[in-house]
């Protein structure tokens, strides 16, 4: 691989930039596909960039489906990220189940009786307020943010921070009179409807879910549809 490859690789790394490299394999020579650019002395037709773009979305590796040379295609892609607003009963069940699908895991909560190291032991835990926590974590287009703590002064902060990031999955628990007053006082904030629907509220694909545990398995359902299927809000029922 050429140096000024690697070094974009490696900044691309570290600003969580996802990128694919790919490989002509007969040549050796290669190429980095970005969302919006290519670098790098492999030439690719619009046909390539597409098919490699395609890919990258679906963090596949592999040969490219077209005619002619032989692409080869590494998604590098950075590890997708689950930010948790309330260290509270269901969070300590989400952590661990998110963690085993590949989520780096945040749990966010100012009440220090809750984010203890004793209730979230391999987790990374942060009792700043929860604007100023996603205002420091920067959510990305790889990032799912679910509130839980039932505090408008705790989940509209973080939702306030959400709204405006790509993430791509908001959720926040409560029932659908909770889900109801909470969209009021964020639209009289000045968010609009089409901002609002992006939140999953109530939270969770409907299981008839009761335990924290329950509650947590239809939560990183719903989280997996919308990264795997592109579930929109509404399309499944709230546990």
């Amino acid at each position: 691989m050429k140096a000024a490859l690697l070094g974009q690789l490696v900044a691309d790394r570290a600003a969580r930039r996802p990128a694919a490299l790919v490989t002509d394999l007969e040549s050796g020579i290669q190429a980095l596909i970005h969302e919006d650019g290519v670098a790098g002395a492999l030439a690719l037709d619009d046909a390539a960039l597409a098919a490699g773009r395609a890919a990258l979305a679906a963090d596949r590796s592999g040969l490219l489906p077209l005619s002619g040379p032989r692409l080869f295609l590494q998604a590098v892609v950075p590890s997708p990220r689950l930010i948790l607003v309330g260290a509270v009963h269901i969070a300590q069940a989400l952590a661990p189940m998110a963690a085993l699908a590949g989520y780096g895991v945040t749990v966010v909560d100012p009440r220090r009786s809750f984010a203890t190291d004793a209730r979230f032991p391999a987790f990374e835990l942060t009792t700043e307020w929860p604007d100023e926590a996603l205002a420091r974590l920067a959510p990305d287009a790889r990032t799912a943010i679910v509130t839980l703590t039932h505090d408008p002064k705790l989940d509209d902060a973080a939702l306030g921070i959400a709204l405006n990031s790509p993430a791509f999955y908001i959720g926040s628990l409560g029932s659908r009179k909770t889900h109801a007053a909470r969209l009021k006082r964020l639209t009289e904030a000045g968010f609009s409807d089409a901002a609002l629907a992006r939140i999953h509220g109530p939270v969770g694909i409907a299981i008839g879910a009761l335990s924290p545990a329950e509650i947590a398995l239809s939560v990183l359902a719903q989280i997996t549809a919308v990264r795997r299927a592109g579930s929109k809000p509404g399309e499944e029922r709230a546990a």
